[in-house]
């Protein structure tokens, strides 16, 4: 069977072969298994036949951290793994293909436990058939995950644009992507690339500016205005490039003369484009007018398919310019240059000020109009304006004119948009808010979440449906007692153990090897405890580990109450619900509530008649 699943492979002669872990599991087990049968020929699946398929265990520093990757070289063929793609491009809690495929497809597998496909295989035709269903859905829920989420489109139009091939976007990190794109203007502009050698450093430069938050439940509409590619556009304006950049003892060698040199707000200096056109100046150039280029053509565009690749063009279009900031500044990088990045944020931050400035000067009762308008936050590359408009029209009208007139301050390509509408707006603190979402007046678009325990997978997913209630309730419906009555509820229903133990599972990932933790850490000790239980079955680096916190004796830390939820529902063993108020629901809520309810949010929401009663939950193993 093996030998004519190999041939079959070779005939069919495919591009592209995918799965569901394939790298790490499918071929390594077919290969083992196919050498302990001794099948000379099985190993021959790449388009050369005379290199054999081998698996290599490798280390790699990825953006996630350190991870063990298996690779195979099947030659002519990219091995395009989609456990590996989702676990890039999506942060769930779980990354098995039932999990996945149900969250992003609302469909599962056929549900098999590996210890009874023995079992299946000996049974008779009816546990052959279960057995071959099993099969066919793993098999087929892959190529529908790949067509539903149009992951290869993407990468396709990634490694076009970058000039990597697709294998170096699921293994390598971001820089590969720079260095690519480096390597071939530099050799075309007569360049060379020095080899960049890596050492320790405590150079540093300082980031992006964020404006002071002024916190509160806005009920006023909130207008947000963004510079559109940033980073990527001070770089152009400004001709910052390895190539433009004058040492300090270099300044007075070139009989330059002063308008022929820029001197960033951060004191670097770097000559103007009209002495020399930097490289990534012109690299920018070429891939944001491909963007625009694309951009345009995917509104005109009706074909379904030609309108995916398009968007996959413009997305790798906009990853690839904005990564180009990051690569200067990253210091354990192939060619970091810190007085690029450097100059980059100082140049950031002085146009955050700038407009922050010339919003509040220009639209005031002085100047005319109704109200003095207020800039309550900014971050990066956008500032949230607080026009004191009472409806949609204004606040819009306002944004569109502000946007138009302070982007005449700057030099081109920089341009301020008007992008959206907060209307109520949430400002929690810094880099936390919530409201919702506006581009036109008619209708909200989304409710609008950032740095909000929404999506963190940290949490249990009742902290996750709490809050969502909340934003919801405050946002959608504006009842603010509502919300009050509805959070009360909720967590007399969880000190009295009313809560589904499916809601208080949490979900970390292991992403170091044991010795590696510093302090003990509540999942890792648990992926010690299920290894010892069933070795077969132990977690691996990269997986994330469910987890409860379940009752001890007082002051007992909780990596020593963590448990397996299956283990607790087999053995009924009670839920330390003051664990999950204490440490995963009240912080959220106070910080969601803090400014709707003021300084009495504490009280109204953590003590009161809703936390009087508690109910024990006695277990069969001693915990």
């Amino acid at each position: 069977m093996l030998e004519a699943w190999a041939e079959f492979v070779r005939q069919l002669d495919p591009d592209i072969l995918t799965g569901y872990n394939i790298n790490n599991f499918d071929f390594p087990y077919l290969l083992d298994r196919a050498k302990y049968l001794k099948l000379k020929n099985f190993a021959r699946l790449g388009r050369i036949k005379d290199i054999i398929t081998v698996v290599k265990e490798i280390i790699q520093q990825t953006k996630f951290g350190k991870r063990k990757f298996k690779n195979i070289n099947i030659e002519g063929r990219v091995q395009y793994d989609m456990h590996v793609v989702i676990k890039r491009d999506f942060k769930l809690r779980s990354y098995t293909l039932n999990n996945v495929s149900n969250e992003i497809m609302g469909e599962q597998k056929e549900d098999v436990h590996y210890s009874i496909i023995t079992d299946l295989q000996n049974g008779d035709d009816q546990t052959r058939r279960r057995l071959a269903v099993y099969c066919l859905k793993d098999a087929e829920l892959p190529l529908k995950l790949l067509d539903h989420v149009k992951s290869l489109t993407n990468d396709i139009e990634m490694a076009r644009v970058t000039g990597v091939p697709l294998s170096s976007l699921l293994n390598k990190g971001e820089q590969v992507k720079v260095v690519a794109q480096l390597l071939r203007h530099a050799q075309s502009a007569g360049y060379f690339i020095p080899v960049h050698e890596y050492g320790p450093t405590t150079d540093q430069y300082e980031g992006a500016t964020v404006l002071e938050p002024k916190t509160g439940y806005y009920k006023d509409p909130i207008a947000t205005l963004d510079f559109s590619s940033l980073y990527p556009s001070i770089m152009i304006a400004h001709n910052l490039c390895y190539t433009t950049l004058l040492k300090p003892n270099e300044v007075n060698n070139f009989n330059l003369g002063k308008d022929e040199i820029t001197i960033t707000p951060s004191g670097n200096h770097f000559v103007k484009a009209s002495v020399r056109k930097g490289l990534l100046p012109q690299i920018l150039e070429q891939l944001l007018s491909a963007r625009k280029k694309a951009k345009a053509m995917l509104k005109d565009e009706t074909d379904s398919v030609y309108k995916a690749v398009l968007n996959g063009r413009q997305l790798a279009l906009k990853i690839s310019a904005n990564s180009v900031y990051g690569f200067t500044g990253a210091q354990v990088g192939k060619l970091p240059c810190l007085e690029i990045s450097g100059s980059v944020t100082a140049y950031g931050r002085e146009m955050i000020e700038l407009t922050r400035n010339l919003v509040e000067q220009e639209y005031s009762i002085e100047k005319g109009y109704a109200s003095n308008a207020e800039v309550i936050y900014g971050d990066t590359d956008s500032v949230m304006v607080n026009f004191k408009a009472k409806d949609l029209e204004t606040s819009m009208k306002l944004g569109k004119e502000a946007a138009e007139a302070i982007s005449k301050k700057f030099i081109s390509p920089i341009k301020l948009e008007f992008e959206k509408v907060y209307w109520p707006y949430l400002l929690i603190n810094k880099k936390r808010y919530a409201g919702l979402y506006y581009t036109g007046t008619d209708k909200y678009d989304k409710m609008d979440c950032k740095g909000i325990e929404t999506v963190r997978r940290d949490n249990c997913t009742l902290v996750v449906d709490v809050i969502n209630t909340c934003l919801r309730k405050l946002l959608i419906e504006k009842d603010e007692n509502g919300t009050v009555a509805y959070v009360q509820q909720t967590i007399s229903d969880l000190l009295q153990n009313n809560v589904d133990i499916s809601q208080l599972v949490i979900t970390k990932e292991l992403t170091k090897n044991d010795g590696d933790y510093t302090a003990k850490q509540a999942h890792v000790e648990l992926a010690k405890k299920l290894a010892k239980r069933d070795p077969g079955n132990a977690p691996k680096l990269g997986d994330r580990i469910p987890y409860v916190i379940i009752c001890g004796a007082k002051n007992t830390p909780a990596f020593q109450k963590v448990e397996d939820p299956i283990y607790v529902l087999e053995n009924n063993i009670p839920i330390d619900v003051s664990y999950y108020l204490e440490n995963q629901l009240s912080k959220p809520l106070l910080r969601i509530l803090g400014p709707v309810l003021g300084d009495k949010v504490e009280s109204i929401i953590l003590r009161g008649e809703h936390t009087l009663t508690r109910t024990k939950v006695t277990s069969k193993v001693g915990a």
